[in-house]
Parts: structure tokens; C-alpha cells; sequence
């Protein structure tokens, strides 16, 4: 085993990082020649991540201080980011997606489509600021709470206008420049954030931390946008903004639906249990779907949902195989994540966020099952988005979305903490099952062999971690169970970024 991991580990090292530095048309000649098949995956998602985690960091840093500081005021903003995040979903997400078809397919028009969109998003993001304003009042929050509300949800929708951009770059290739602006903008706004938090600021005012952020991105892309001559931005016809629009309705309504169901538990949390459990639920929530956020949003909306929407017109069997692969290596990873989560969940919020969530620990056992059933539903959603079978799919989300409203007025009001848990598990897993079977049966996302492979190595970490406790600290015993499975995901990751087969980017 530990020769077959030293292999898989010094190929994909190799395959990564022995590259000539030469980006530019040195690399495109190689391309052309060797016909890669890896489509510079790993590459991409270095540019990303090393900017995600820029970014995410300062944001850790700064939620970890304010989480600390004040129980009620974190679990306020909280609330305030959750309606932000409604507001960002309808406005970015089902345009978005429909983005990366029309730039892939119009190469030429890209300045008409960016402004096209840019547009709509605005009308979107205008009608949900109107529903933002009439939900705060509806639920007969605080003046202050409204206040937060307003501007952290402002905050946080203004970065679908940036993202248009940022879109553009994904479909060239260019994600090093998208991390750059992101990390430039992380800094400004958690700067701002961080500084004026150990100022002892007011709520209120740190709050603008989140359009100091946005602001920074959009300057950054409309800058850099400026300076390119391939871009024309005219303004646009009103049937063609109504074309666009019409093209991306449905992903549009399915984002509306996703984003309830991932935050109307919240919602009903604040209503039965107050700020103080809604702080409890996002400290543990934010940890768990953080990693996920991660996967969903570098690997697979950024990277390799583009390169779906490509091979779905130009070449499905190399399709199949890279959606084979990143199913395999997103099972892979999704075990000793959980794993580490659900073991480790008594140190790691402690350490974290101090001794004032205690209810956050026993949360996150129960939400560490999201992980894998985020990852391989993100995957089949991405891949029903590729294939025009967006319907589909919105009938998938609205089904979802009734389910978790029953199972929120059912559960939540008797015990909110754990009905708030069971609500989000219980609609995730029947979302992924309608959404994976379909995928499955198209695709065959998995084969026996890779689900024996993975069960193997489960079963085997499991044998050595019950064992070696009896015998070993406890550290060394969790180590030692992560090994087989740790192994599989290395051997899946590089069959993920083999340069093998001829096809191109």
C-alpha cells in the first residue's frame, strides 16, 4: 500500500510542478503536441486556491474574532449573511451558468454578453432588495437587526456584478488573474473588518467590511477589463437583454429554490431559538460547508463545469471519463473529511471558538454527512446543467424546497438546534438521490470496481483506527485510519490529472 501511494504521490507531484515556467506560447505548443487530457486542472485550481485561502483565512479570521467577541451580535450576522447569500444566489447563479455557454459559444461578443448580464443582474438584484426590505419587516426584527441586514445583504449581492467577470476569465483559462482581484479585494474588505472589530466599532459599521470587499473586486475587473482591446462594451438592445434573460429563467428560479433550502432552516432557527442559536448552528454550519463551498466552488463551478459545457458539444466520451474521475476522487476526499469533522469535532470548535458553543459539537456529527452528499450532488447538477436538462433539474430543487419547508415547520419548533440539523440533512440527501440516479444512469458515475475500491479502503481504515486506539494516542490512530483512503484519493486525483489521452482544453 505504501508503495502504491509513494508512486500515485511522486506522478502527480510531477505532473504539477515539473512544468516549464514559460506559461505563454511555449505551453500552448506543448499542448498542441502532446494533446493533454488533463486540461491543466491541477494549475487552475493552484491559481484559485491559493487565493480562496487568502481570502478565507482573513474571513476566519474575522468571524473566529467576532464569534468570540459576542455571542448575539456574531449569530445577528450570521442572519444578515444568510439573506445576503439569498440575494447573491438569485442574482448570480442561473445567469451565471447560462454565462458560460454564451462566451463559450460567442468568443467574439463577449463585451455585449457581459453588459447584457450585468444588466439583468441589476433588475434581479434591485427586486430582491424590495423582498429583503419586506421579509425583515415581515418577521419584525430589531431596527438594528434590519440595518444589519440591509447592508451586509447588499454587500454580499453586489459580488454577482463582479463575478460576471470573473466568469470570463474562468472560460479562457485565465483563473490566475481571478485570484489576484479576489485576494486584493479579501484584503481591503477583512482589513477594514479586522481593524475596526479590535476598535470595538459598533455592529453597524463593522458591517461594511462586506462592501468595502465587493467594491475592491469590481474595481479590479473593470479595470482590468478596460485595459483588454478584444472587449467592445456597447450598449445593448432591450430584446436582447430580454433573450438572455429568457435563456437563463429556469437556472435562475432553480437558484432561488437552492439558496431557500439551504437557508430557510436559519431563518426559522432565528424565529424559535433567537441569535443566540442561530450562533450556535452557523458556527459548526460554516466549518461544514465551508469545505464544501470549497470543492463546489474552485473545482467544479470554476474549473470543471466549463470544461462540461465544452465536451458536452465537442467530445462526450472524453466527458464520461472526466466525470467518472472527479466523482471517484470527490468520494475520496469527501471520507476523510468527514471523518476528521466528526472525530475531532469536541477539539476543533473548541479550540476555535471557545468554550461558549458547546451545542455546536454534537451539531456537527450530525451535519458531517452533507459533505459527501454536497460534493456528489454539485457534481450531477453541474453535469444536468451541461446537458440542457435544466427542467429537470428545477423540478429536483422546488421538490426540494417543499420538503424542507415541511420538515422546518415540523421539526424546528419543538427543538430548534436539532430540527435546524435534520431539516438541512434530510433535503440534501433527497435532492442529491433524485439529482445522482439521474446522472448515474446516464453516465454511471461510479463504477463497481471504484465503489469496491472505496469500501475497501474504508473498511480497512476503520479496522486500523478501532485497533490502534486500544494501543495508540489518539492522534496516531486517526492518522493511521486516514492512510488507506488518503492513498485512494492521491491515485484518483492524479487518473483526475493524467496527460494521456488526446484531447485538448
Amino acid at each position: 500500500m505504501f508503495h502504491i501511494f509513494r508512486q500515485h504521490v511522486s506522478r502527480v507531484f510531477a505532473s504539477a510542478f515539473l512544468r516549464e515556467p514559460d506559461e505563454g506560447a511555449t505551453e500552448e505548443a506543448g499542448d498542441r503536441d502532446s494533446n493533454l487530457s488533463s486540461h491543466r486542472v491541477l494549475r487552475k485550481f493552484a491559481y484559485l486556491l491559493s487565493a480562496h485561502w487568502f481570502r478565507e483565512g482573513l474571513q476566519a479570521l474575522f468571524v473566529i474574532s467576532l464569534a468570540r467577541s459576542n455571542t448575539t451580535t456574531y449569530g445577528e450576522f450570521m442572519l444578515a449573511l444568510s439573506v445576503g447569500q439569498v440575494l447573491l444566489f438569485m442574482a448570480e447563479f442561473g445567469l451565471n451558468q447560462h454565462l458560460v455557454s454564451l462566451l463559450t459559444r460567442k468568443e467574439t461578443e463577449q463585451g455585449d454578453i457581459l453588459v447584457q448580464v450585468s444588466m439583468l443582474k441589476g433588475m434581479l438584484l434591485a427586486c430582491g432588495c424590495l423582498g429583503m426590505l419586506f421579509f425583515v419587516h415581515w418577521q419584525g426584527y430589531s431596527h438594528g437587526l434590519k440595518m444589519l441586514v440591509f447592508v451586509l445583504g447588499i454587500g454580499v449581492g453586489m459580488e454577482a456584478l463582479a463575478s460576471s467577470f470573473f466568469v470570463a476569465f474562468q472560460v479562457e483559462g485565465n483563473q490566475r488573474l481571478e485570484g489576484k482581484i479576489k485576494a486584493m479585494g479579501a484584503t481591503l474588505g477583512f482589513g477594514y473588518g479586522l481593524s475596526l472589530l479590535f476598535l470595538g466599532a459598533a455592529p453597524l459599521i463593522l458591517a461594511f467590511y462586506k462592501i468595502v470587499e465587493t467594491a475592491a473586486n469590481l474595481a479590479g475587473v473593470l479595470f482590468t477589463s478596460a485595459k483588454r482591446a478584444s472587449l467592445r462594451f456597447r450598449l445593448p438592445r432591450i430584446s436582447h437583454i430580454c433573450a438572455t434573460g429568457r435563456g437563463s429563467i429556469a437556472l435562475t428560479v432553480m437558484a432561488i429554490a437552492a439558496i431557500l433550502y439551504n437557508k430557510a432552516n436559519i431563518f426559522f432557527l432565528q424565529r424559535f431559538g433567537g441569535p443566540t442559536n442561530v450562533a450556535q448552528y452557523s458556527v459548526t454550519w460554516e466549518m461544514v460547508d465551508g469545505i464544501s463551498t470549497l470543492t463546489v466552488t474552485l473545482l467544479l463551478k470554476n474549473i470543471l463545469f466549463p470544461l462540461f459545457v465544452k465536451l458536452w458539444e465537442t467530445d462526450r466520451v472524453e466527458l464520461a471519463r472526466l466525470v467518472r474521475n472527479s466523482t471517484e476522487w470527490l468520494l475520496a476526499a469527501a471520507l476523510p473529511i468527514m471523518f476528521v469533522l466528526f472525530i475531532e469535532s469536541d477539539r476543533l470548535i473548541g479550540l476555535i471558538y471557545g468554550p461558549a458553543y458547546g451545542d455546536a459539537v454534537w451539531m456537527q456529527k450530525y451535519l458531517t454527512p452533507t459533505i459527501v452528499i454536497g460534493f456528489l450532488h454539485n457534481l450531477a447538477a453541474y453535469l444536468m446543467i451541461s446537458m440542457k436538462q435544466e427542467l429537470l433539474l428545477l423540478s429536483f430543487y422546488l421538490g426540494g424546497l417543499v420538503f424542507n419547508i415541511i420538515c422546518c415547520v415540523v421539526l424546528i419548533p419543538a427543538n430548534p438546534l436539532l430540527g435546524s440539523v435534520l431539516a438541512i440533512v434530510l433535503t440534501k440527501a433527497v435532492v442529491a438521490a433524485a439529482t445522482v440516479s439521474t446522472c448515474q444512469l446516464r453516465f454511471g458515475l461510479i463504477s463497481k470496481t471504484a465503489l469496491f475500491h472505496l469500501i475497501s479502503t474504508a473498511a480497512l481504515g476503520a479496522i486500523l483506527y478501532l485497533l490502534s486506539r486500544i494501543y495508540l494516542f489518539r492522534e496516531a490512530s486517526e492518522i493511521l485510519a486516514l492512510l488507506p483512503v488518503l492513498t485512494l484519493a492521491c491515485y484518483w486525483w492524479h487518473e483526475l490529472n493524467k496527460s494521456r489521452s488526446a484531447h485538448l482544453c
